[in-house]
């Protein structure tokens, strides 16, 4: 008999449940715990595991996201319709959602099921049923009400959107979202001189042009000991990036990047980047065994563009990926253009929403998505001397 069990803490998992997702560091245990240790405050997380008699042959990771205007927008705006667009937009999103993966990465790491074991429709029925059973609790337990269910970040060929019949049942609209920025390092490439020498003239000038740019900084990896004791320095550097951003529905702890350390050890690598003694910069990589995951950065506003801090980062986790023999290198979905000129490709992607409210109309629904995550135009590079 197919049933479903829903687990609200790391600690609670069944036996079995790294082995199921050995393949995606994102759904085992050690990222879990240490994501649980510094979640957002406004988030928390749900975990549901879906059995076959005893055998665990299923694995969700759900997020309750409570949504506030002040989380989503940052920045204040004198214009008038500006701020009426962001007052309509706050109206329809602020609220509960559930997302079913994890909001705060690119990319699919909210499902998987042993398709030996058990079939799409039958694990996508458990799951309904365990929604179901999730917003029941929240509004009952918290007198809150889920106002949109979102499944995140599925590229165009996965077998996820075969099954329609369980969207359209679920009045799930699918929507497209920012292309993630690939990096697919090709086999011969075993240094990183390998990846400089295939940059066409024009990007091979100008990647020596950042490296002299960048000649006063030097990189270091930074330890568990110094996460803690300067995690609100690197806090601060994070802070400049996010708050810059045009929409947000999360701000992270000030302890995530040390939590994370602790958990994940050396799955987990946080670069500093500094000016003489001063931590000016940093960037994260999470190893997912032959993916290298671009995760956080932060950089000091002021001397990013002396110093093409963003570029030159960039660059050193291309170099990271190749140097370690990593297969691919997930760049996410912001900056596409200039992540395309140091070798990353764009691979389309979708999510599925439903916004519970039947009054709000998919054509609304389809409104907000474009407001909160547009489709920015951006002219993709080619800076090697083979466009493929």
């Amino acid at each position: 008999m197919i049933h479903y069990k829903i687990y609200r803490k790391v600690s609670e998992l069944p036996k079995g449940w790294n082995a199921l997702c050995s393949h995606d560091i994102f759904l085992r245990t050690g990222f879990l715990k240490g994501l649980e240790s510094s979640l957002p405050t406004n988030m928390s997380g749900y975990y549901i595991g879906i059995f076959k008699g005893e055998n665990l042959v299923g694995i969700t990771i759900v997020q309750r996201v409570q949504m506030y205007a002040d989380d989503i927008f940052r920045k204040s705006s004198r214009n008038i319709l500006k701020q009426f667009a962001k007052q309509l937009v706050s109206k329809i999103v602020k609220g509960n959602a559930l997302v079913v993966g994890n909001l705060m990465h690119t990319g699919q790491h909210g499902i998987y099921y042993n398709e030996k074991e058990i079939s799409q429709n039958d694990y996508l029925s458990q799951l309904e049923k365990a929604l179901d059973d999730l917003i029941l609790e929240i509004r009952t337990k918290f007198n809150k009400k889920v106002r949109i269910i979102l499944f995140k970040d599925y590229f165009e060929d996965d077998i996820i959107h075969e099954n329609t019949s369980f969207f359209k049942a679920n009045n799930l609209y699918k929507a497209q979202v920012q292309p993630n920025m690939v990096f697919t390092i090709p086999e011969t490439w075993k240094k990183t001189e390998d990846y400089i020498s295939a940059f066409n003239k024009k990007y091979r000038r100008r990647y020596r042009i950042a490296r002299k740019k960048a000649s006063n900084l030097s990189y270091k990896e930074l330890d568990t000991e110094y996460l803690k004791d300067y995690s609100k320095a690197i806090f601060s550097l994070y802070e400049t990036v996010s708050d810059n951003a045009r929409v947000n529905s999360f701000k992270l702890q000030e302890q995530h990047f040390y939590q994370l350390k602790v958990h994940l050890k050396d799955d987990f690598k946080v670069i500093g980047v500094f000016l003489k003694e001063d931590l000016v910069g940093f960037y994260t990589l999470i190893l997912n065994d032959k993916t290298l995951e671009t995760y956080f950065l932060g950089y000091n506003k002021e001397l990013q563009h002396q110093y093409q801090m963003y570029l030159n980062m960039l660059f050193n986790m291309a170099s990271f990926g190749i140097e370690n023999g990593f297969k691919t290198i997930v760049y996410a979905r912001t900056a596409m253009e200039i992540k395309s000129s140091i070798g990353a490709k764009p691979k389309a992607m979708s999510i599925y929403l439903n916004h519970t409210n039947s009054f709000i109309a998919n054509t609304v629904l389809k409104g907000i998505v474009k407001y909160m995550n547009p489709m920015r135009k951006w002219e993709e590079r080619y800076p090697f001397d083979n466009k493929k």
